[in-house]
């Protein structure tokens, strides 16, 4: 689409947006959810085939990790709606005796979202089921580098809803760039860091409030006397599903120096488990989206070994494939490029550490992550870990699926992002919370002035309540 087409569909969705203030109320956005809902059911052979053509991703995997989990969403949207959209009684100071307040939650307007292609249902439809739920109509820009998913999303979106409630605008960065010049009344934007800083920038021209849900390094902490099976469990799912392109997957471990080859032993038992010891010929293991990403992992790789680093496992690749085999690396430095960039790939550095002040500290030397795991059975050593670290989201013998709890905010911190979604959370970002303070039999003009010694003296009467 051309700037004068994105400008005409923008157009539409405001005049739009105007007159639903009025009709679209909890049975109408219900009913949107609903036909949402059903879509996706209707559609889901179609968006697995799409992910699976995209990048080989596994249909149960997507099914989990995309499918599943905006049902979920919608679901909890549709059964607590009602509670959510009614006013919030604030109550009054003393100075606002004889009036009432509320907090009324209303659309905002015409949102934009910018979607990533690592889970390009998901995270498409996810903020979409939030913006619907609070009353908006949405222009979705889904990923290029997933067209076969984006085409797929067009076509149920076109069948289950409106196109001035739900646009889809396909296309490449220089759509996404085209949509930043239009006064949106949010923008909902999934990515990297770089380009977050792009969107933000770019919203500031129309001071339009933004969520940024962006990524970096998460770091796993290991506490001394962990159950190493399960730890293993966790952390071979959380970063090698997906092939590793999961912005809240394990980036790096840190492990008590005497237990790192027992780590290392169970991480290499957990991952014949999952993928058996060929993954390139596993139906479960997936692949690299592209050339390019695969190309920047297999150079994380290489500059990685050729400063020292040691493959303990994997490391093989077929580039006409764009095929990386899970990867554990140990032995990496901080001048390695692979513990600087956020990896989003199938490689885990394992880092021994000595002292857990030492590895806290290296945590709280890098930008804030969005996810932080924490491991162990020492209740002391997690209640440390919670109070001396800060990151989006605090995961405790688990990784990854806090992203899912419907009833957790979701979002980071910093550089990992700005805002936070699902559940409440997502019907609030996508809110405007409006103040309405009614007078009903206010004092308050009993300090108007003229300030005689009678409001002088009513004024240190409610300073003395005040203390």
């Amino acid at each position: 689409m051309d700037h004068a087409a994105l400008r005409a569909l923008f157009d539409r969705h405001a005049t739009a947006a105007v007159a639903r203030r009025k009709s679209f109320g909890l049975r109408e956005r219900r009913a949107a959810l609903t036909a949402l809902f059903g879509a996706l059911g209707r559609h889901r052979d179609r968006l697995l085939a799409a992910m699976k053509a995209d990048y080989a991703k596994n249909e149960t995997e997507a099914t989990l990790w995309e499918i599943l989990p905006v049902q979920t969403e919608i679901a909890h949207a549709r059964r607590h709606l009602r509670r959510w959209m009614r006013p919030r009684v604030a109550l009054p100071s003393l100075t606002m005796l004889g009036t009432s307040a509320r907090l009324r939650p209303e659309a905002k307007g015409v949102a934009l979202i910018i979607a990533p292609w690592n889970f390009p249902v998901l995270l498409a439809l996810g903020p979409l089921v939030s913006a619907i739920a609070a009353g908006n109509s949405v222009i979705l820009k889904p990923s290029e580098l997933t067209p076969a998913t984006s085409a797929a999303l067009k076509a149920m979106l076109v069948e289950a809803l409106p196109d001035d409630l739900v646009a889809v605008a396909e296309g490449g960065p220089e759509v996404a760039e085209a949509l930043l010049d239009l006064p949106f009344d949010h923008i909902f934007f999934t990515g990297s860091i770089a380009v977050g800083r792009i969107v933000m920038e770019r919203a500031a021209r129309h001071l339009t409030p933004v969520t940024l849900e962006l990524g970096g390094k998460s770091p796993v902490l290991i506490g001394p006397g962990a159950d190493l099976a399960k730890t293993a469990r966790w952390i071979a799912w959380g970063r090698f599903a997906n092939t590793g392109q999961t912005c809240v997957a394990p980036d790096h471990v840190f492990v008590p120096r005497a237990e790192e080859a027992e780590l290392l032993a169970a991480l290499k038992a957990e991952l014949g488990r999952l993928y058996g010891s060929d993954p390139a010929l596993s139906p479960d293991y997936g692949r690299i989206v592209n050339a390019r990403h695969f190309g920047r992992l297999a150079g994380l790789i290489d500059d990685a070994v050729a400063q020292g680093a040691t493959l303990a496992h994997g490391g093989a690749r077929e580039g006409d494939q764009n095929y990386i085999a899970p990867t554990l690396l140990t032995g990496t430095t901080p001048a390695m490029r692979i513990s600087d960039e956020e990896i989003f790939g199938p490689i885990l550095p394992v880092i021994p550490y000595d002292d857990p002040a030492q590895a806290i500290g290296q945590i709280n030397a890098r930008p804030k992550p969005l996810a932080l795991y924490v491991f162990g059975r020492d209740r002391a050593f997690i209640r440390r870990v919670k109070a001396e670290t800060t990151s989006g989201g605090l995961g405790v013998n688990l990784t990854v699926v806090q992203f899912v709890h419907p009833n957790l905010p979701f979002g980071g911190i910093g550089a990992s992002g700005l805002g936070a979604g699902h559940g409440r959370a997502g019907f609030e970002t996508f809110s405007h919370l409006k103040p309405v303070l009614t007078n009903h039999l206010s004092t308050l003009p009993l300090v108007f002035p003229p300030y005689s010694g009678r409001v002088r003296a009513l004024t240190r009467l409610l300073l003395r309540f005040l203390r």
